[in-house]
Parts: C-alpha cells; sequence; structure tokens
C-alpha cells in the first residue's frame, strides 16, 4: 500500500513510523511511504506557508498555493490515491472504517497546522476529512501517524501472526478479552483454570463470554453495535472537484 503524507514537520512523522510493527513493514515494502515537506513548496525565501486568516482573528492559517503544488507533485508521481485531512472537523476514525481503509491501494494524509488550513484548498481538493477524537492537538502529524498504524496493522503481512489483527479490540464489536501469561514471582495463581485446562473450545468460548463481559463493564456504548457506525464505502471525490 502507498501512503503519503504532506506536513510541514517531516521528520516527526517519519520518526514515529520507524519503530515496531509499521518501521518493519516500510523496511520490507509492505507499506510505500513517501512523506512531503509542505515548506519545499513554498515560493518566498523563508519557505513560509501561513498567512493572518481574512477577516482577522487568532492564529495563522495555511496558505492554498504550496498545499496545491505538494498535491500537485503527489498526483503527478502516480499512486496518490484520494486526499484525506486530518481534522477535529473529520469524521471520527473508528475501527470499521480503518478496516476499509486498508483496502485501498493508495492514500494521501494531508496534516493540519496552526488554525487550519485554507477553506478553498478543501473545497477543491480534499476528499474526505478524518480526526482520531473529539480533542484537539496541535497538529495532523500524530494523528497520520495512528492513521497509519491501525490502517498498517491490517495489511496482509504485517503480523507475525495473521490472526492477531482479527482478534484485536473492536474487530467484532467488542473489547478484547482478559489475557494471561507465565509469572516467576505469581505462578499460575489468579489464572482461569480453563485457560489451563487445553481444551480449546471451552477456551474459545470463555474467551466470547469475557469479552462481552469486559465490553459491557467497560464499554456499554459498543454493545449492539457491530464494529462501530457504518463504513462500508471509501468516499469517491463528487463531481467538480
Amino acid at each position: 500500500m502507498r501512503l503519503n503524507v504532506i506536513t510541514l514537520f517531516p521528520d516527526m512523522v517519519r520518526q514515529a513510523l520507524a519503530y515496531g510493527v509499521i518501521g518493519r513493514g516500510v523496511k520490507r515494502g509492505l507499506i510505500d511511504l513517501h512523506i512531503y515537506d509542505l515548506r519545499d513548496f513554498a515560493d518566498n525565501k523563508h519557505s513560509s506557508v501561513d498567512d493572518k486568516p481574512f477577516g482577522g482573528g487568532a492564529g495563522m492559517v495555511v496558505t492554498y498555493d504550496p498545499l496545491c503544488r505538494a498535491w500537485d507533485q503527489v498526483q503527478s508521481e502516480g499512486g496518490a490515491g484520494q486526499l484525506y485531512y486530518l481534522s477535529p472537523q473529520g469524521r471520527v476514525f473508528n475501527q470499521r472504517l480503518c478496516n476499509t481503509l486498508s483496502q485501498l491501494e493508495a492514500m494521501t494524509l494531508l496534516c493540519g497546522r496552526y488554525e487550519g488550513v485554507d477553506q478553498r484548498f478543501i473545497d477543491d481538493h480534499v476528499d474526505y476529512e478524518l480526526s482520531i477524537g473529539d480533542y484537539v492537538i496541535s497538529g495532523g502529524e500524530l494523528a497520520a501517524c495512528v492513521v497509519i498504524d491501525a490502517i498498517g496493522r491490517q495489511l496482509k503481512g504485517m503480523l507475525g501472526d495473521e490472526e492477531s489483527a482479527k482478534t484485536d479490540s473492536f474487530m467484532s464489536g467488542r473489547l478484547a478479552p482478559p489475557q494471561y501469561t507465565r509469572s516467576e514471582i505469581l505462578g499460575q495463581s489468579g489464572v482461569p483454570d480453563v485457560l489451563l485446562s487445553g481444551n480449546h473450545q471451552a477456551i474459545e468460548r470463555w474467551r466470547v463470554e469475557k469479552a462481552i463481559e469486559t465490553t459491557k463493564h467497560k464499554r456499554p456504548d459498543l454493545v449492539g453495535t457491530s464494529g462501530g457506525d457504518d463504513a462500508t464505502h471509501v468516499p469517491i471525490r463528487t463531481e467538480g472537484k
């Protein structure tokens, strides 16, 4: 999968994605990661890409022109996919949407900064706005890394055990069951007997029951859902964009 990131802080994204599962996936070529420094597309000696908002107000706004040139560059290289803007105004990213996006061959993530980006660029070029939650962080870089990490886990060959991603929390609309492993201090004290029984059918039943119980207790809002709100399709750019 090709993943493009347009950002003011390329090293922040590059370094965050250099570790663990995603870092290994990039090295193995399972993720084709391309990072574009928005300042490279500025046309002034200070490489400035922001300006004061029309109408006044606090903060600065990322300007249209460098954004347009950066997006043109991504598209000219092929494998741009659709353009997703990380924004607190976007649709909240969840596991079901993650699973849908992981089926794409390519996508581009635009990291917002300051008070946001010129609305005309969003209207003209952005296909979809994504949010990682109802709170505000300093920019879209960390949000982009969260999206890439979540999507990357779903790609074939990324995990040592393909079943790992399938049993993650939220994959079936519920949380994962409790887990236990060896301890020299505790021994097997406190471990449910069924997990030591070797009866795989009984173990699976226990895990399902505990997953349901845990979900009801910790996230009752998930009860009765099937992995989040509807995300059965990937948005397509509308005519005129």
